[in-house]
């Protein structure tokens, strides 16, 4: 079984591909396996996996945690998704900017942003469903988002007028974030 690395113009965020057996019966590939991620240098500290799914046109994002720190290795199971990560890392080059990717349940690709990056999606088919591994448990303390529409940072959605939770209409942009105490925890290395 193989990994295959692609980098993204954002130092540590990548793109993950696996080896996949196809025949007329299906598919079968390793999602997450320590030995081949520890010899790519990748994380291997994953606590935590979530399951979402949601609605063409929905927009889930910015968002990450702090405390403790949150890592995503996130992919696509179901339909089409655009997946996007952020670098919110305090002195990083390249802070505030962003990178997306579509994803499907086809390609069986995987976007790894450690901490330091807000992370969303918009959904693009009639449905998707995403799953992520977390390298933090969920903490609703030591969690926020960045506005999906921050025009400092510039995000080129491919959906207009998506559907937002509350907490997704209201959130800061990252200028009034990084005026915030929390921001600290994310320093660039």
């Amino acid at each position: 079984m193989d990994v295959f690395v692609e980098k993204t113009p954002i130092k540590d965020l990548l793109v993950i591909g696996h080896q996949l057996h196809q025949d007329n019966r299906g598919f079968f590939v390793e999602v997450f396996r320590h030995d081949l991620f520890s010899a790519s240098h990748l994380p291997t500290d994953f606590v935590q996996l979530n399951h979402s799914r949601s609605e063409k046109g929905v927009l889930r994002g910015l968002h990450f945690q702090w405390n403790p720190p949150m890592g995503k290795l996130m992919w696509v199971t179901v339909g089409t998704a655009f997946l996007v990560a952020v670098d919110i890392r305090r002195g990083s080059p390249t802070f505030g900017r962003w990178h997306g990717v579509e994803l499907s349940a086809d390609d069986k690709k995987q976007i790894l942003a450690p901490a330091g990056f807000a992370r969303g999606f918009c959904v693009l088919s009639d449905h998707a469903e995403i799953q992520y591994l977390c390298t933090g448990t969920h903490n609703s303390e030591g969690e926020s988002g960045v506005l999906w529409n921050d025009p400092e940072i510039g995000i080129d959605w491919p959906i207009r007028d998506p559907k937002l939770s509350q907490k997704d209409q209201i959130a800061r942009t990252l200028a009034q974030w990084v005026q915030t105490e929390e921001s600290r925890h994310f320093t660039y290395a």
